[in-house]
C-alpha cells in the first residue's frame, strides 16, 4: 500500500482500510459521539430525493470544474488496490471490522466518485463521494465508521513495511440535510504529515462525503449538497 502525504484519503477508502482487519492495541477507546441530527433541511426550493436513486443518476449530480471554479481540474480515478492492511491500536475498529462481513460497512451499491486538484497543486485536493440508499441504512453505515474512527484518537495503518501513524479529532459540521458528521484525519507517512478533513451530510436517501484540505472541503460543500439535492 503506497500512501504519499499527497493522498486524500476518502471515506470508502478508510472503511476498506479499517475493516480489512484489526488487531487489539493499547489505545482506549473514547465514547463515540452521535452526528448531529438536524430538522429537515431543503436548499433552496428543492427537496432531497425520497427514494434511493441509481449510480448513474448520481453521476449527474456531482460536482464539476464549473461548479468548483478556476483553477481546478479533474483528476483521474486511480484503480482500486486490495492490500491487506492491518490496524494498530483501535479496539473500536477491530469491532467494527468484524461487523462488515454482516454489510455494516460503508458498502452502498449505488454510488458515484469524483476528485479534483486546485490550481496543479497535488497537495491542494479535494474529493467527493456520492451514496444512495435509505435513510436508516445511510445514517447507520457512515455514523458506525465515523463513531470508530473518533473514538480513537490515534492509531496506526500497517501494510507491508508502510507504517502510517493516524490522528482524528471529530469537528463540528455545518447546518446542512438532515444529518452531519465531520473529522479532521492527520496523518503522517516516511516523516511527512498531512491533515485531511471529511464531512458527510445525509440529506434524505443521499449522502454527501467531501474530503481534502480542510479549507477547500468548507468551501465546496454547500454546493456538493445543492448540486446532490438537485432534481
Amino acid at each position: 500500500m503506497r500512501l504519499p502525504p499527497t493522498t486524500v484519503l476518502s471515506l470508502s477508502a478508510l472503511a476498506a482500510l479499517t475493516l480489512t482487519g484489526c488487531s487489539t492495541g493499547s489505545t482506549t477507546s473514547a465514547e463515540p459521539s452521535s452526528p448531529r441530527i438536524a430538522a429537515p433541511h431543503v436548499v433552496g426550493s428543492i427537496a432531497p430525493a425520497s427514494a434511493p436513486l441509481s449510480s448513474a443518476a448520481l453521476s449527474k449530480r456531482l460536482l464539476d470544474e464549473s461548479d468548483l471554479g478556476e483553477g481546478y481540474r479533474r483528476k483521474p480515478q486511480r484503480p482500486a488496490t486490495h492490500d491487506d492492511v492491518t490496524v494498530i491500536g483501535c479496539p473500536a475498529l477491530a469491532k467494527l471490522g468484524g461487523s462488515a462481513t454482516t454489510g455494516t460497512g460503508l458498502s452502498f451499491p449505488r454510488q458515484a466518485k469524483t476528485s479534483f486538484t486546485y490550481a496543479s497543486d497535488s497537495d491542494s485536493e479535494v474529493s467527493e463521494e456520492l451514496y444512495s440508499d435509505t435513510a436508516t441504512k445511510l445514517s447507520k453505515g457512515v455514523g458506525e465508521i465515523f463513531d470508530a474512527m473518533t473514538a480513537c484518537p490515534t492509531y496506526q495503518l500497517v501494510s507491508g513495511s508502510t507504517v502510517v501513524d493516524m490522528g482524528t479529532e471529530q469537528t463540528a459540521a455545518p447546518d446542512l440535510g438532515d444529518e452531519q458528521w465531520s473529522q479532521l484525519l492527520t496523518y503522517s507517512v516516511g516523516g511527512q504529515r498531512s491533515v485531511v478533513k471529511q464531512t458527510a451530510i445525509r440529506t434524505g436517501t443521499i449522502l454527501v462525503v467531501l474530503s481534502g484540505v480542510p479549507a477547500l472541503v468548507d468551501a465546496h460543500l454547500a454546493d456538493a449538497v445543492r448540486a446532490a439535492q438537485a432534481l
